[in-house]
């Protein structure tokens, strides 16, 4: 990573910006990503997508559970027609809730729990040469609530959880008039 990089994640892990995180989401004692398991810059190319998924839930090296996705969308000049909107799906996978166009400078913050689908599933349809990009950091915790559990035990630990998400399962507008 560049120094430009290198001094955006060092504020990303400052306590500062993890008093701001724990006053926005309500979650206490907050753990950055020690050794950016899955945090670090991501791109996706024309043509690309991330498929609906909810995210591994546990760092069994450090006895951590993921609790927060922070992401920073680093593309100038981006167009709705590109694609690559960052959506938000319901628990049980019927609706889009939310379709976040990753436009420059962008901060977005979600809480990270067995149920929090999320992803750009279309192609993006930006130019060659362009790409979807954007800084992501996770958050962890010693402990979790149960209710933010696919079992009553939360220490049964899982990797991503892929999603198929289709048009004949939505039940919005929001998520037929894009997939």
């Amino acid at each position: 990573m560049g120094p430009a990089t290198t001094a955006l994640f060092a504020i990303l892990k400052s306590s500062t910006f993890i008093i701001f995180l724990e006053k926005v989401t309500g979650i206490t004692q907050l753990i950055p990503d020690p050794h950016f398991k899955g945090s670090g810059v991501h791109q996706t190319l024309p043509g690309g997508h991330l498929a609906v998924h909810a995210d591994f839930n546990r760092y069994p090296a450090y006895g951590l559970y993921r609790r927060v996705n922070v992401f920073i969308y680093l593309n100038p000049n981006w167009e709705e027609s590109f694609g690559g909107h960052l959506e938000l799906w319901s628990k049980d996978l019927k609706h889009c809730q939310q379709r976040i166009l990753p436009i420059l400078g962008r901060l977005v913050v979600f809480s990270s729990t067995d149920f929090s689908y999320h992803g750009h599933s279309s192609p993006l349809t930006c130019p060659k040469g362009r790409s979807r990009r954007s800084v992501a950091m996770y958050y962890y915790t010693r402990d979790r609530p149960a209710s933010e559990c696919l079992h009553s035990r939360c220490e049964d630990g899982h990797s991503t959880l892929w999603q198929n998400i289709s048009c004949s399962t939505c039940e919005d507008s929001l998520c037929k008039d894009y997939h």
